[in-house]
């Protein structure tokens, strides 16, 4: 369990080092808006992080194990990208800076690929709930040092040293990583690309309704998703602080995602997967419409605490039941291959939809861009009809 929150830590970091600080970072610098959109790009490999999965699952390599040799390599790699990040110029050097964050984010999403497979091999069926809860936990706690932290650090040192106290701050995962036992699998690795890659593709599209469910896990939490996506310079356009932003958005909302999280799942008891999606996906809509009110506020401290509560619940309570229900269809058989398919596709709109996100906030406004934020929320909800109707509990 200790294994399990640790390794989420080390998971956790890296995500917002190249969205949320690496954001400020350009804005500070007088960066475009639409260049600030676009750098969510960077985020692809998140996205495709299936295509290299089998071979992390076919091949192992000459030292520590299947999973931990692997293990290393990405977070050694991580740590020296992470370091490399802060030595680029946002505002002379924007393809070095892009490219620099592509290999943190490659290095990152490789990482999430071991430490996932690790924590299903680690563990015992019955105890895979508690792990993944803390797993969960010290990722939520990884997020928050890097962006919370991060932000208030850059008020009173620069962003390029931010960043090699973040590479530093990856050793913990790399020591978990050294003292932690490997797991004893007694199913053997896959023998050829298509025990690796075929046969669990295969398996999916066999089903009844499996286009449809990839739909959904694409559209679910669109809105939700590019409202997050740029809301630093928002928050920044309209008058906030660094450290209020910090302090605010990334302490104050961590413990409001993380409850919210909690009362999605103790609810999902009594709604069971089906309601839950229907009930935390309006809800998350609400939320987003939030921005838009805040957005006509203006710079107020009691506006945005309420917004990012309300905003930061609903999303933990979504993500709860969105999680619940990827892993509910993934076919125990080939539990890595086809989660990283989902869990790639569940980060298609932070990084595709979130791009063009600066170009419409130039063109529409805040107050414009974050209804229309809400309304795009509208088809994922209306594909529930299809396969998980309000009256089906399963």
């Amino acid at each position: 369990m200790l294994v399990a929150l640790l390794m989420g830590f080390s998971c956790g970091l890296p995500l917002l080092l190249t969205i949320t600080v690496l954001q400020a970072w350009m804005q500070e610098k007088g960066v475009d808006l639409t260049v600030i959109g676009m750098m969510a790009l960077v985020g692809l490999p998140y996205t495709l992080k299936f295509l290299w999965a089998p071979v992390l699952d076919r091949f192992t390599l000459p030292f520590l194990g299947r999973r931990r040799g692997w293990l290393l390599v990405a977070q050694v790699a991580l740590m020296f990208s992470i370091s490399g990040l802060g030595f680029t110029d946002p505002g002379k050097s924007p393809w070095m800076m892009a490219f620099i964050a592509f290999l943190v984010t490659f290095f990152s999403a490789s990482q999430d690929i071991v430490v996932d497979a690790y924590r299903r091999e680690d563990l015992p069926d019955e105890e895979l709930g508690l792990g993944a809860s803390l797993y969960v936990n010290g990722y939520r706690v990884g997020m928050l040092l890097a962006s919370g932290g991060g932000l208030i650090m850059a008020d009173h040192m620069p962003f390029s040293m931010v960043y090699q106290v973040m590479a530093v701050c990856i050793l913990p995962g790399v020591l978990t990583t050294l003292l932690a036992p490997e797991p004893d699998i007694h199913d053997s690795a896959p023998k050829t690309i298509k025990e690796a890659v075929v046969l669990p593709l295969i398996e999916y599209f066999n089903r009844q309704g499996a286009l449809w469910i990839l739909a959904f896990i694409l559209l679910y939490k669109i809105g939700d998703t590019m409202a997050s996506a740029i809301t630093i310079p928002f928050y920044l356009d309209i008058g906030f602080s660094k450290t209020q932003i910090g302090t605010v958005v990334k302490l104050f909302g961590f413990w409001a995602t993380v409850g919210g999280t909690l009362i999605g799942g103790v609810m999902m008891l009594r709604l069971k997967i089906n309601r839950s999606l229907w009930v935390f996906g309006i809800l998350q809509a609400i939320s987003t419409a939030g921005f838009a009110i805040l957005a006509r506020i203006g710079n107020s401290l009691f506006a945005l605490s309420a917004v990012i509560t309300f905003e930061n619940l609903a999303s933990g309570m979504g993500t709860a039941a969105f999680v619940a229900f990827m892993a509910s269809i993934t076919n125990k058989r080939f539990t890595a291959t086809q989660y990283a398919l989902l869990s790639s596709l569940m980060g298609v709109p932070r990084v595709i939809a979130s791009a063009p996100t600066g170009f419409l906030v130039k063109h529409l406004g805040w107050e414009t861009f974050f209804i229309v934020c809400t309304l795009i929320a509208v088809p994922g909800l209306l594909l529930l009809l299809k396969f998980a109707p309000w009256n089906q509990q399963t």
